[in-house]
C-alpha cells in the first residue's frame, strides 16, 4: 500500500521557518548547495524526513481554509510543546481536545500561516 514517504513545507521567510520548527520540535536543517532549498531531519523513529522550500506566492490569508495536506507530529509532552510553538510564533488554529483511543491533539499554525497536527498518541491498551 503506498504512504508518504516526505514532506515538504513552503515559507514566505525560510529562515524564520528553520528556526520556528527548530525550536518546536528540534528538526534539523540542511541547505541542500546553491538551491534554495532545506532538507529536514526530523530524527529516529518511524517518521518520514521532509524538505523546506521558498513559497511561491503571498502566505494563506489568517481564515483562509486548509488548502493542503496537513501532517500530523506525534510528541510526548503537547503542553509543552504548545507552549514552544507559541512562544516561537506559532498561533492556535484548534485548540488541544481529546480523542478518545487516540490522545491529546490541537492544530496549530506557523508564522507563516502553515497548519500543522500536534499530537500526544495515549499510550497502548496493554501498557
Amino acid at each position: 500500500m503506498p504512504r508518504p514517504v516526505h514532506f515538504e513545507i513552503h515559507a514566505t521567510d525560510p529562515e524564520r521557518a528553520v528556526e520556528f520548527y527548530t525550536a518546536v520540535f528540534g528538526w534539523k536543517f540542511e541547505r541542500w548547495g546553491d538551491v534554495p532549498y532545506w532538507v529536514i531531519d526530523t530524527g529516529e523513529g518511524n517518521g518520514i524526513n521532509g524538505g523546506l522550500v521558498p513559497r511561491q506566492g503571498p502566505p494563506p490569508a489568517a481564515d483562509a481554509p486548509v488548502h493542503g495536506m496537513v501532517n500530523t507530529i506525534a510528541v510526548d509532552d503537547l503542553d509543552a510543546v504548545i507552549a514552544t510553538a507559541e512562544a516561537s510564533g506559532g498561533t492556535v488554529a484548534l485548540p488541544k481536545q481529546y480523542m478518545p483511543t487516540v490522545g491529546h491533539l490541537a492544530y496549530y499554525k506557523d508564522p507563516d500561516g502553515n497548519i500543522f497536527g500536534i499530537l500526544q498518541p495515549d499510550p497502548p491498551a496493554d501498557a
